[in-house]
């Protein structure tokens, strides 16, 4: 079964891939993308690349739902696709070392039904909090 956080952050990700897939695939018909096109085919990449996981390293479903709310609330946008898997690598050592009380607040949270639905609830406040403050650093390192 799905821990209700889960379900809150990734409940539409499916449909979301399945219009990405569908979007890359006009795309390459050669055509001039509007700049709403391309920033939905590009939070599509970076989503892609969010997901990937290596092989025989299963991920606590607590940094997967931080991955992947950060992907779908847009934080992303700003960080090439190429430095994705570099970000979230980061990100997740980040919530583990200096972010640990935002962990654990999410861990507990988990199988609530409002977490990370709702914009003022407690948990979702500090989860993106560490979200923007995490992704300020890491885009700030790399200039």
């Amino acid at each position: 079964a799905q821990v209700k956080a889960m379900k809150n952050v990734a409940g539409g990700l499916r449909l979301d891939l399945a219009a990405f897939r569908e979007l890359e695939a006009f795309a390459q018909l050669g055509t001039d993308l509007d700049p709403a096109t391309q920033a939905r085919l590009d939070r599509g990449y970076r989503m892609v690349e969010l997901l990937k996981q290596p092989q025989y390293q299963p991920r606590n479903v607590v940094d997967e739902i931080l991955s992947i709310y950060a992907g779908t609330q847009g934080f992303l946008d700003d960080v090439p696709v190429d430095q994705i898997s570099a970000w979230e690598a980061g990100f997740l050592a980040y919530m583990q070392d200096q972010k640990k009380d935002v962990w654990n607040l999410l861990n507990e949270n988990k199988d609530k039904g409002d977490t990370l639905k709702k914009a003022d609830d407690p948990t979702t406040v500090a989860v993106r909090g560490a979200i923007e403050e995490y992704t300020k650093q890491f885009l700030g390192a790399k200039k």
